[in-house]
């Protein structure tokens, strides 16, 4: 994610967390750990969740634009001004080659060089029917289904070198593991980007099946 849009984040965020990053009264993601693998990687499984996902052109208005038009939405740009609240952590595909209660992860997808899709996930409360319909015609809510996924988990600044680094040990610690990747690997971040280092939780994750 730009440091823009971490910036971003991060003013929306301030008045929950300190300034050493600790995280009180956002809800996070519900999952299960169903299997370990000592230090190198956990594995989880996610609960259904909904998500609004915004589509906008790269070269337009890129990521940061994504990341404002879902902000708009949980701040009343849907039917109804409803205030939606945000949730952590911030999920992001890496770049290398509210007022409904704000959730996070944030979820961004560039597989089509000519699109970004960026997701907010939304408070559990919410369902993909009852979730507020958004009035920008390029943002839309959709369901995701339960989710597996390994996830290791590391502290620091989360810099684009330091994500790939942890997303490259993540792989090759599931090359001779029971769990086989099956999808591109994401970074999913918890904190403001003023949390003294190793106060910060960070992960780099990706979705699995059993490799037998």
């Amino acid at each position: 994610m730009k440091k823009t849009a971490l910036f971003l984040f991060a003013t929306i965020m301030i008045a929950g967390c300190s300034v050493v990053g600790v995280r009180d009264g956002y809800e996070q993601s519900g999952y299960q750990v169903i299997a370990t693998a000592g230090d190198a990687f956990e594995v989880r499984t996610y609960a259904p969740r909904v998500a609004a996902e915004a589509t906008v052109a790269v070269g337009d208005e890129d990521e940061d634009g994504a990341f404002r038009t879902l902000f708009r939405y949980i701040t009343g740009a849907n039917e109804g001004g409803a205030d939606i609240a945000m949730t952590v952590p911030v999920e992001s595909t890496p770049q290398d080659g509210v007022d409904i209660a704000m959730t996070a992860p944030v979820e961004t997808d560039t597989s089509d060089a000519t699109v970004m899709r960026m997701r907010f996930f939304l408070p559990a409360q919410f369902t993909a029917e009852t979730a507020p319909v958004p009035t920008a015609p390029n943002v839309k809510i959709i369901p995701i289904g339960k989710t597996t996924m390994a996830v290791r988990q590391f502290t620091g600044f989360g810099s684009d070198a330091t994500v790939a680094e942890e997303r490259e040990a993540l792989m090759v610690a599931l090359e001779n593991s029971d769990w086989k990747p099956v999808a591109e690997p994401i970074a999913m971040f918890y904190d403001p980007p003023w949390t003294l280092p190793f106060f910060r939780r960070n992960e780099v994750a990706v979705i699995v099946e059993p490799a037998r």
